[in-house]
């Protein structure tokens, strides 16, 4: 069945049919389509535009066919041009001519504008929902990592201590601004389109406010052209998912570092990592990559759908057709990268002995041992350069600052005393720096307190 036709006088050639239908991929919101369908008719019963017993039947017939797609009693074939088509044509052939009419007072432009905003809503929920358990595993890291000392970095070299809670809320904050994403997007798409019609509205009353609330949006939207052209929210989804995928390739990217052997910082689940086919020594972050490399795929269905919306005039034309494809690849890409990459962190072991040792043999104290100097009484620039000596001396050495001894520290500088060792330890280093946002324990201890405040909303 098709939704047009009357005007045409021959069948459509199969490839034309094949190239222009949309059913293989848009019967992914098979639900949202009914769903709307459904409010469309209550609205046509509360105008006056149906009866009750017609609205009754074609309800009823609607909530029948969701129900037998859902328990694999329906089939969705490819014979129909897309999932409007499929559902009428099944609704006519249950109820008869009262079907015919659940179309009227709207046009296939806004039908699918209105499914593709109901669908994209409910996956930004679930989107919601898994950045939110992504954080929680994050969160349990923080709570007990306050105290395991780290090489913090700058271009990829050790520069200060830090503590691992203190790196992970780090990533923390990149998905809270995620879900902050999620959120404004949100706002700005919950606005109705259906009754904008093909392009220009149409001459049935009908109540859009009333459709609106039916469907929990905020209201009706206001410019019918607009309303039925309108792919910014896609636009706007896809960019926020390519930020998430960029910060999931991020953090991708330092668990492989941390988890090669010359690092050994982190050792991964085996249930997250897969072998070589002929070194048995191997054990591979394979899903970090994974996720790492997917990241590109998101990015291309951003810059996709911009291509295809730059060149094109009001209102609707059926470029936009090439909107869901990549949109649903990408949703459920990103998806499948949050669950996954929640559950590798959530089974990864740290080994903190390493990070410690790492961090004390990579003169993460010397700007300490500066600040040391600077208490002392000596100048920042003289004492910058006093411990860049002392540097030098270690590397000549083979030992870190904390493995000097109190003469040899005394040969470059009078000023050093005894206390020095106590000034540069991993964990005087880290619990002085108490400003709030930095890694001491107290300022972590008020972070801890305001992430746990906000996971509970």
């Amino acid at each position: 069945m098709k939704l047009w036709g009357g005007r045409f006088t021959k069948e459509t050639d199969q490839l034309v049919h094949n190239f222009n239908a949309s059913i293989s991929f848009d019967q992914k919101f098979y639900k949202q389509d009914i769903t709307g369908s459904i409010a469309h008719v209550k609205m046509l019963c509360k105008q006056g535009i149906l009866s009750s017993d017609e609205c009754s039947t074609i309800v009823k017939g609607l909530e029948d066919i969701l129900t037998d797609i859902e328990n694999g009693t329906l089939v969705i074939d490819s014979e129909h041009e897309d999932i409007h088509s499929f559902v009428e044509a099944h609704l006519i052939e249950r109820i008869g001519d009262v079907g015919k009419k659940l179309h009227t007072g709207r046009s296939r432009n806004d039908q699918v504008a209105l499914d593709m905003k109901l669908y994209t809503r409910d996956e930004m929920k679930e989107l919601d929902t898994l950045l939110k358990n992504l954080l929680s595993e994050l969160f349990i890291i923080m709570e007990k990592n306050t105290e395991t000392f780290m090489p913090g970095f700058t271009h990829l070299q050790k520069a200060q201590p830090i503590s691992l809670a203190h790196h992970i809320g780090a990533y923390f904050e990149m998905f809270k601004r995620d879900r902050s994403r999620l959120f404004d997007i949100k706002n700005r798409l919950n606005y109705c389109p259906l009754g904008s019609g093909a392009l220009a509205g149409t001459t049935y009353p009908l109540d859009r406010e009333f459709t609106a609330s039916l469907l929990n949006f905020e209201g009706p939207t206001y410019n019918s052209m607009d309303s039925v052209s309108d792919r910014d929210y896609l636009i706007e989804l896809l960019s926020a998912m390519s930020t998430i995928m960029m910060h999931l390739s991020r953090f991708c990217e330092e668990i492989i570092i941390w988890n090669s052997n010359e690092y050994q910082f982190v050792e991964l689940d085996d249930a997250y990592s897969t072998g070589s086919s002929i070194m048995p020594q191997k054990k591979n972050p394979d899903i970090a990559e994974l996720v790492r490399g997917k990241t590109g795929r998101v990015y291309g269905a951003l810059m996709s759908l911009l291509t295809t919306m730059k060149g094109l005039p009001l209102a609707y034309n059926k470029d936009m057709q090439e909107d869901k494809e990549l949109t649903f690849d990408a949703i459920d890409t990103v998806k499948g990268c949050l669950a996954l990459f929640t559950g590798m962190v959530s089974t990864m072991r740290f080994n903190k002995t390493i990070m410690e040792s790492s961090a004390k043999n990579g003169f993460t104290n010397a700007t300490d041992a500066a600040d040391y100097l600077v208490n002392h009484g000596v100048p920042f620039r003289d004492a910058h350069g006093i411990v860049g000596q002392l540097v030098l001396f270690c590397i000549e050495k083979n030992i870190s600052l904390d493995e000097m001894t109190l003469d040899e520290y005394k040969a470059i500088s009078s000023v050093f005393e005894s206390d020095i060792y106590e000034a540069i330890s991993l964990k005087t280093c880290v619990e002085k720096r108490n400003t709030i946002g930095a890694p001491g324990t107290e300022s972590m201890k008020q972070v801890l307190d305001w992430c746990r405040t906000y996971l509970n909303q």
